[in-house]
C-alpha cells in the first residue's frame, strides 16, 4: 500500500502533537517508572474522569486555571462543561465526595492528560501528560518531606542523574508582608519582581513606598535567599517576626528529614520562590534537570483546597509534566527504550499451520511476535521487518524442518529445531 505524494501532513491545532511509537514508548517508560515509585511508598491509583462540570471543578481552581480552560455547553444537562486544567482539583473532589468515608490521610496517585489554553506562543503545549501523587490529612514537616523525597527518587528512577529541587515557603514570605502599608496591586509587583529575582525593580518599587528602612531590608533580602542549608541561618537574622521564624523552623524540620531520606544532596533553598502564592500554604518545591530552563515537577502544601468540596483537610502533593521529562531525558531514554518487536515469522509455504502454531508458542514463553500474512518474497519481508525495528526474522517451513533465524541487528542466521526454539528460556541471542 503507498500513499500519494500530494497528501499533505496531518494538520494538527497547536499545542498538540502525535507520538509515534518510539516517543509513544518512552512516555510509556515514564508513566510506569513513577507509578512503581509512588507504589513503593503507598499510594493507591485513581483515574479521573476527562470532562467535568465547569461550576464543580472551578472549586478546586486558581485565577490563573480558570482563565484556561476550554469550555462548551453539555445537550444532556444544559450545563457548562470543560476538559479539566490540571488533575489536582479532581482529586480533591474525589477524596472529599467519592472516599469521605475513608479514614485520613488518603495517599492517591494518578497520572492522565488535561487541556490548558495557552497563550499564541511557539512551545505552549495545550495537550499536557500529568503524573502526580496527593497526600490528604497530614500537616506535618515529616509529609512535607515525603513529598521531596519521592519526588527526588521519581527522577532518579526515570534516568535523571544532574538534578536539583529546589525548595520555596511562601509562609516565610507571608510573615514579611504581614501587615505592611501596601496596596494589593503594589504587594503583588512586590511579589512578581522577587519571583523574577529582578533586585533594581524591586528597590525601585520599595522606593515609591512608605515602607520603614527595617521592611524594606527584610523584602530586599527576599532574592538573595537562595542556596544550601545555610539559607536558613542568613533568613533568621534577616527577619525578625514570629510568621517568618515559624515557617523557617518547620522547613529546618523538613531538611531533616530529607537528611534521614539520605537526599539532602539534590536539595537547594529558594525563600524568594514564589510561584503559586494565592494556592499554596507552606513548602512549595520545584524539580530542575541541568541545561533544561522548565521545571520537570512541582509541588507543594495546598491546606485551603479540600474545603472547598466539603472535606476541611490538610493536603500536599506534587505532579509530573511528562513532556517536559521526555524534553529533558530523550537521549538517555534510548539507551532504556526500545521499541522493538521480538520476531516476524515467515512462512516460505502455502501451509500457514506450522507458521502461526509457532506463533502461539512463542508468545506463550513471553516474546512479542507479528505473522508476515502478507504474500511476499522472503527479501521483501527482511527488508519490511529492519525498516520496523525487528530483533529477528523466523523462516519457518513445516513442523518436522528446522526454523531459520535471523538476526536484523548482526545479520547472523542460524538454524533451531521446534524442540529448540520453544523450550522455556530460551536464548535467541545472535
Amino acid at each position: 500500500m503507498r500513499f500519494s505524494d500530494s497528501v499533505p501532513e496531518a494538520d494538527l491545532p497547536k499545542g498538540v502533537r502525535d507520538f509515534l511509537p518510539l516517543k509513544a514508548a518512552k512516555v510509556e517508560y515514564l508513566q510506569q517508572q513513577l507509578q512503581q515509585v509512588y507504589s513503593a511508598w503507598g499510594f493507591r491509583p485513581v483515574i479521573t474522569p476527562q470532562l467535568e462540570f465547569l461550576d464543580v471543578l472551578e472549586r478546586g481552581m486558581g485565577d490563573e486555571l480558570r482563565d484556561r480552560v476550554f469550555r462548551f455547553d453539555d445537550r444532556q444537562s444544559g450545563r457548562l462543561l470543560t476538559f479539566p486544567p490540571d488533575m489536582t482539583p479532581q482529586i480533591a473532589r474525589i477524596a472529599a465526595t467519592r472516599m469521605r468515608e475513608l479514614p485520613l490521610p488518603l495517599r492517591l496517585s494518578y497520572s492522565g492528560r488535561v487541556l490548558r489554553h495557552t497563550e499564541q506562543q511557539a512551545g505552549k503545549d495545550r495537550d499536557i501528560f500529568q503524573s502526580g501523587v496527593e497526600l490528604i490529612g497530614l500537616d506535618s514537616p515529616e509529609a512535607d518531606a515525603e513529598m521531596i523525597a519521592m519526588a527526588i527518587e521519581a527522577l532518579a528512577a526515570v534516568g535523571a542523574e544532574d538534578f536539583t529541587v529546589d525548595i520555596g515557603q511562601v509562609e516565610f514570605f507571608r510573615g514579611v508582608m504581614d501587615g505592611l502599608p501596601l496596596a494589593p496591586k503594589a504587594a503583588n509587583q512586590v511579589a512578581d519582581a522577587i519571583l523574577r529575582k529582578d533586585s533594581s525593580e524591586l528597590k525601585q518599587l520599595l522606593d515609591e513606598s512608605s515602607l520603614t528602612e527595617s521592611a524594606r531590608a527584610e523584602i530586599l533580602a527576599l532574592p538573595r535567599l537562595y542556596g544550601g542549608r545555610e539559607v536558613i541561618d542568613r533568613a533568621a537574622k534577616a527577619v525578625s517576626n514570629e510568621r517568618s521564624q515559624r515557617a523557617l523552623d518547620g522547613l529546618a524540620q523538613v531538611l531533616d528529614i530529607l537528611e534521614v531520606y539520605g537526599v539532602l544532596e539534590h536539595v537547594t533553598i529558594d525563600l524568594g520562590e514564589l510561584r503559586g502564592l494565592n494556592y499554596h500554604t507552606g513548602i512549595t518545591f520545584q524539580g530542575f534537570l541541568s541545561g533544561v530552563g522548565r521545571a520537570v515537577c512541582s509541588g507543594g502544601r495546598y491546606n485551603n483546597l479540600m474545603s472547598n468540596y466539603g472535606l476541611d483537610a490538610p493536603a500536599t502533593g506534587f505532579t509530573f509534566s511528562l513532556l517536559h521529562l521526555l524534553f529533558a531525558l530523550d537521549k538517555v531514554l534510548d539507551g532504556r527504550i526500545e521499541p522493538h518487536c521480538d520476531l516476524l515469522i515467515f512462512s516460505t509455504g502455502r501451509n500457514l499451520r506450522s507458521a502461526q502454531k509457532l506463533a502461539c508458542r512463542l508468545r506463550k514463553l513471553g516474546y512479542s511476535v507479528s505473522r508476515d500474512i502478507l504474500d511476499r518474497s522472503r527479501e521483501d519481508a527482511l527488508a519490511y521487518a529492519r525498516q520496523l525495528d525487528y530483533r529477528y526474522l523466523a523462516v519457518v517451513e513445516d513442523d518436522d524442518q528446522d526454523i531459520e533465524l535471523t538476526s536484523l541487528r548482526s545479520g547472523q542466521q542460524k538454524n533451531l529445531s521446534w524442540e529448540e526454539i520453544c523450550q522455556p528460556g530460551i536464548d535467541l541471542q545472535l
